[in-house]
């Protein structure tokens, strides 16, 4: 069931709306008028964010939010009731990431990513659904990655994390008594915010997102779009969509080829020192929507291997439905004659 109430009258609750996909999500909510809460670590990221949203048209209440703790996300929810009078809808998109081989990676990192990207959402969908019932119904939104669907090197505890939340929002679907409020799950592919920057590494190299990389605005209008028309899963960019078909289909050998790219195009040349990053305390990086990932120098360094990526996901699903036809054809030759 979509929102009760239009866009511009309704109030949305966004975690991890101090930078990237949050930030452009809620600076999208309030340009068409919605009242947006938004959460996240940091007082002072949250407040700019803020401000673009009240220049814009729109109304903003910034809530310093930890989503591990469960209390501190009942007392977001709170301040949204106490502020608005309702939530009719929460945007659960608060992630950290940790670039560590998983036969290595500190058990503590680990847990920290499932904390944040897993029961973070939990923690929003149980403080979010009192909210809804109360307003009548509503919609919440999980965003996920396509990293839900398929894996890459490197970021295995950040593939468990939101392979996961794609079991939490099948899970909730079943168990919600009725259709008064839709569990949607955004799924987009790289996109360019301070995430690469300000994830923990262990891996000595600088991180980057594979390319294709897309705009952190794409996946905020998807998410708008879901708000307003429920779908159950919802892909942003082109290789995403590829990916996750060919795992499907051929998965040994999708696995094969996206390992290929991750091992080649995730790490630049550059050495990092091993950091936390922002795993355990948000760190001093500036808050920003875009991380500057989509600039001509680094299209052009990740461009071929973005091409036989991509060249390499079709040619697993082309191969598989070419099988198919295939064998369907050579089974309907030998068929005995007078059977359909």
């Amino acid at each position: 069931m979509p929102l009760r109430r239009p866009l511009s009258a309704s109030v949305v609750v966004v975690t991890g709306a101090s930078s990237g996909i949050g930030a452009a999500t809620a600076v999208a909510l309030a340009e068409r008028g919605a009242s947006v809460v938004l959460a996240a670590r940091r007082l002072d990221a949250l407040r700019r964010v803020a401000a673009r949203c009240w220049a814009c048209g729109g109304a903003a209440l910034p809530v310093v939010t930890d989503v591990t703790d469960p209390a501190a996300v009942a007392r977001l929810a709170e301040a949204a009731t106490a502020r608005f009078g309702r939530a009719d809808a929460w945007v659960n998109n608060a992630g950290v990431g940790l670039y560590a081989p998983l036969a290595d990676a500190a058990i503590d990192d680990v847990r920290r990513v499932i904390d944040v990207n897993l029961l973070g959402y939990l923690n929003g969908i149980q403080a979010a659904l009192p909210l809804l019932d109360a307003a009548g119904g509503g919609v919440i939104v999980n965003v996920a990655s396509v990293l839900g669907d398929v894996s890459v090197a490197y970021l295995g505890s950040y593939t468990i994390s939101k392979h996961a939340v794609r079991g939490l929002s099948d899970t909730m679907r079943q168990e919600l008594p009725d259709d008064s409020v839709s569990v949607c799950t955004v799924l987009p592919g790289s996109i360019d915010t301070p995430f690469y920057r300000n994830a923990a590494n262990r891996v000595g190299r600088r991180p980057r997102p594979l390319p294709p990389v897309y705009p952190p605005e794409r996946v905020a209008e998807a998410i708008v779009r879901v708000l307003c028309r429920p779908r159950r899963d919802v892909y942003v960019g082109q290789l995403s969509r590829a990916s996750a078909a060919a795992w499907r289909l051929r998965p040994a050998l999708a696995e094969r080829v996206l390992g290929w790219y991750s091992r080649r195009a995730s790490l630049t040349a550059e050495p990092a020192a091993s950091t936390s990053g922002n795993l355990f305390t948000p760190g001093d990086h500036p808050a920003e929507v875009d991380g500057g990932f989509r600039n001509g120098r680094v299209r052009a360094v990740n461009a071929g291997l973005a091409a036989g990526a991509t060249l390499g996901l079709a040619g697993v699903t082309f191969g598989l439905v070419a099988a198919v036809v295939t064998r369907a054809f050579r089974a309907g030759g030998s068929a005995p004659r007078g059977t359909s």
